[in-house]
Parts: structure tokens; C-alpha cells; sequence
């Protein structure tokens, strides 16, 4: 904090007004006068100010809830009336600005991107190609989509796989669904709008750790055949492995290993696949693995004779 404050009472200007963009000056023509930081010179102590620091004055205060408050050195800077009135936001509205001329003198900031309809963009080639990366990798790049009820093994199978894999010194690595709502996907919800993009993201992150050369398990429920098949449309023929673990709504609740059909069954949790939202059955799998009948090891042993048999665990040879 006491760094931030030296180096914040060495700028001498307004940050707008020190790189021409000031609201003030570019809606109104006003020219703002230079505006000294104000944070106070001891921040553990302001009634210690050996450095000279200037105080903040009640009239230099921030208003609360000012947007400008989002930082110590946004509170030091005192905030023009004409600065406050001109962040008029637009509804989703959160960067770039520009005047609206119905009112003079009030900058409208738009919003800054829309979904699905991205423009001016070009897709950069590069000088390594995707076989140059199977070669250096020994082994090609492809997706094994494990789907199936919530309990049938998809987890399991998909680590145990990736440590089979590992110890044969192959690169491999697991999207897991808990894991990827964790994070690329914690704002998604459980609906079914919200599962296809769940899906849709998922396989794009999928379709790259491929085109590097990694072979990708992807650990996911994915319930609707028309959310597989888009994943499956990404990537070239043979790279999607679809792995279906077959496994019975009855062993799957009996083993229950988060508890989630119990709370199902209570009502506690709505929308949950195989209890009231269905599960539609891949139609024609590349895999289909008995995993009531099977177990981890075996069954990650059957993928490994299948990508063998596939050429995945072969260098490319050009």
C-alpha cells in the first residue's frame, strides 16, 4: 500500500487528461485543469505524514458508491460532478465509450462485445503444423468422450485411463465436469440451455488440447445426443471417440458416491439426469463398456487396445 501511494503521488496529472481521454474534454470541448493525487502520505497513520503528502479535504472526498471506488489509488483521485454524470452505462454496457448526441455532454459507454457475432477477427495460421506436434509427441492427438449416467464410472475410468497412459509415457489429460464448473464453466447452471453450452464449451477446449497432439478424456454426463454430435461435428473423422458407459439407473443410484440421487429423490435437487431430466443413449458409439460388469482397470485396458489398434499411440508419419 505505502508503495502504491509513492508511486501514486509522483503523477502529476488527471490519468484522463494525460492520455487525451477525458469525458469532460471530449464531450464538452471544457479543458480539465491538472489534478494532484491527493492520497495521503502514511496510510497506516494519516496523522503521521512526514512525507508532505497532501490530505484529502471533505470537499475532495469521494461520494460513496461513486464507480471510481473500485481501488485505493480510484478513492485518492477526487471525481469532477461532470466526470460522475458522464458514466452513463448502457445496460451490460462496460467499456468504450462514445457520445450520445440526443444529450450533450453524456458519454454512453457500449457494450464492449456481443455473443455469436464476433467481427473483424482472422484466424492466424501457424508455421507448425499439427503433424510437426504429433511427430515431437510420438502419438496423434484425439478426443475420448466418456458419457453416461451421474455414478456409472466416467471419473474413474477417465483418471485411470490417464495414468495408464502416463506410465506408458504418453501425454494425456482429463476434463473433468466438476472440475471444468469449477472454473471455464462456473456460471452455467444445470438447465438444459445451459448444459449445451456447458458442452459446447468444453468440446472447444477439447478440440485444441487434439490439435496439439494430447489425448483428451473428456469426463462429462452430457445427456443429449444433439450436444454430442456438435462436438463431434469439430473434429475430423476418427479424432472423437465416443465411450459409452452403460451402466443401469439402479446401479448407479445403489452406488450414489456424491449422495446427489438421494437428494434427487428428496426434491432437494431439480433437473437431475436419470430422475427427472432424461438421458438419451448414444445411438452408435465408437466404445461401449459394460461398467457394471467391468472394472476400472479392465475397462482402461479396452481403450488402450482400441487407440493402439487406432494408430493413436503411433508417431505420424509423414
Amino acid at each position: 500500500m505505502q508503495a502504491a501511494t509513492r508511486l501514486c503521488q509522483k503523477a502529476a496529472l488527471c490519468p484522463f487528461e494525460a492520455r487525451e481521454r477525458c469525458p469532460r474534454r471530449r464531450s464538452t470541448g471544457v479543458q480539465t485543469p491538472s489534478i494532484r493525487c491527493q492520497l495521503p502520505g502514511n496510510v497506516a497513520n494519516p496523522s503521521k505524514d512526514p512525507s508532505g503528502g497532501l490530505q484529502q479535504t471533505e470537499q475532495q472526498k469521494i461520494p460513496r458508491g461513486s464507480a471510481l471506488r473500485a481501488s485505493p489509488l480510484a478513492e485518492a483521485l477526487p471525481v469532477p460532478k461532470e466526470l460522475e454524470e458522464a458514466a452513463v452505462k448502457k445496460p451490460n454496457g462496460v467499456a468504450k465509450g462514445s457520445v450520445d448526441g440526443s444529450k450533450p455532454g453524456k458519454t454512453i459507454l457500449e457494450p464492449c462485445y456481443t455473443i455469436n457475432q464476433s467481427t473483424n477477427i482472422l484466424w492466424h495460421e501457424t508455421m507448425t503444423s499439427r503433424p510437426d506436434r504429433e511427430e515431437l509427441l510420438g502419438q496423434k492427438g484425439c478426443v475420448l468422450w466418456m458419457t453416461g449416467l451421474s455414478g456409472s464410472g466416467k471419473s474413474t475410468l477417465a483418471y485411470t485411463l490417464d495414468h495408464a497412459l502416463n506410465k506408458m509415457g504418453r501425454l494425456s489429460y482429463v476434463l473433468d465436469g466438476d472440475n471444468i464448473r469449477h472454473g471455464l464453466c462456473n456460471n452455467l447452471s444445470f438447465c438444459s440451455e445451459d448444459r449445451t453450452e456447458n458442452n459446447r464449451r468444453v468440446a472447444e477446449v477439447a478440440k485444441l488440447f487434439a490439435d496439439c497432439g494430447v489425448i483428451t478424456i473428456v469426463s462429462f454426463i452430457s445427456p443429449y445426443i444433439k450436444d454430442r454430435e456438435k462436438c463431434r461435428s469439430l473434429l475430423g473423422p476418427g479424432e472423437f471417440i465416443e465411450v459409452y458407459l452403460k451402466t443401469s439407473i439402479e446401479v448407479c443410484e445403489g452406488r450414489d458416491p456424491k449422495g446427489l440421487y438421494k437428494k434427487a429423490r428428496a426434491g432437494i435437487i431439480k433437473g437431475f439426469t436419470g430422475i427427472d431430466d432424461p438421458y438419451e443413449e448414444p445411438l452408435n458409439p465408437e466404445v461401449l463398456l459394460n461398467a457394471s460388469a467391468m472394472t476400472p482397470e479392465e475397462m482402461a485396458s479396452h481403450l488402450l487396445a482400441y487407440l493402439e489398434n487406432k494408430g493413436m499411440l503411433q508417431p505420424y508419419c509423414k
